[in-house]
C-alpha cells in the first residue's frame, strides 16, 4: 500500500525510529499507526533509535580464527562495564565476529565507503552492455540501484546475519539494544586471510623437469 511522508513523519516523532524503519513498519501494519509503533518496539527499533545519541565507550574486543586460515578482530562498544561483562552482550559480539569471518564485509557503515569507490562502481555499471540503449534517466536509476546493492553487500551492518538471513546485522544489534537497554555499536574490525596479498609461486613443472635434465 502507499504510505505518505506525513505518516512516516508522525511515526518517527512517536518512536524516534529512522525513516526506512518507520516506512517499513507502516507497510507491514497496513498504515495503522498504533500497530506500527508496537511493531517497532517489538523489533527493538524504537528504543534503539532513542539511545543513538548516548556515548558507548566500554565494550570488548573479540577474536575468532577459522581453521587457521581466517582471523577476525572486532571491537564492539556499549555504555557500561557491567553490560560488557553480560553474557548476552558477549554472545552478540561472538556472533558478529563469526559473521565477519564468513561474510567478509569491508566496512562497518555505508558512510565509511570512500567516494571514489562508489564512483568507480558507477562507472563500471554505466558501461555495461545491457544498459547501452536505455534512456539516460532510466539508465541512471538502474545504475544507482545496482551500485546501492553492491555497496550493501560490502557493509557489515547491512549484510544478512549468517545465522539468520532474515535479519541484518543492524537489526540484530537493535534487538539486543532493546533487550540489554544500552547503546551498542560496532566500532571497527579487521579480517585476516592467510596468504592474502602474497603472489604465489607459479612454476611450470614440465619446464622445471626439462631444465634439470639439461643440467645432468
Amino acid at each position: 500500500m502507499s504510505i505518505s511522508a506525513a505518516q512516516v513523519k508522525e511515526l518517527r516523532e512517536m518512536t524516534g525510529a529512522g525513516i526506512m524503519d518507520a516506512k517499513k513498519a507502516l507497510v507491514e501494519c497496513g498504515g495503522d499507526m498504533d500497530k506500527a509503533a508496537e511493531y517497532l518496539r517489538q523489533k527493538g527499533i524504537a528504543s534503539a533509535e532513542k539511545k543513538a545519541g548516548r556515548i558507548a565507550a566500554e565494550g570488548i574486543v573479540e577474536s575468532y580464527i577459522h581453521n587457521n586460515k581466517i582471523g577476525v578482530l572486532v571491537e564492539v562498544n556499549c555504555e557500561t562495564d557491567f553490560v560488557a561483562k553480560n553474557e548476552e552482550f558477549k554472545q552478540l559480539v561472538k556472533d558478529i565476529c563469526l559473521h565477519i569471518a564468513s561474510a567478509a564485509p569491508e566496512y562497518v557503515t555505508r558512510e565509511e565507503i570512500p567516494a571514489e569507490v562508489i564512483e568507480e562502481e558507477r562507472r563500471i555499471e554505466s558501461g555495461k552492455e545491457d544498459l547501452a540503449n536505455k534512456p539516460e534517466d532510466i539508465k541512471a536509476k538502474i545504475v544507482e540501484g545496482r551500485v546501492n546493492k553492491l555497496m550493501a553487500q560490502r557493509v557489515l551492518l547491512e549484510q544478512p546475519f549468517v545465522k539468520n538471513p532474515d535479519k541484518t546485522i543492524e537489526e540484530l544489534i537493535k534487538e539486543k539494544i532493546a533487550t540489554i537497554g544500552e547503546k551498542i555499536t560496532v566500532r571497527r574490525f579487521t579480517r585476516y586471510v592467510l596468504g592474502e596479498g602474497i603472489e604465489k609461486r607459479k612454476d611450470n613443472f614440465a619446464e622445471e623437469v626439462a631444465s634439470q635434465l639439461k643440467g645432468e
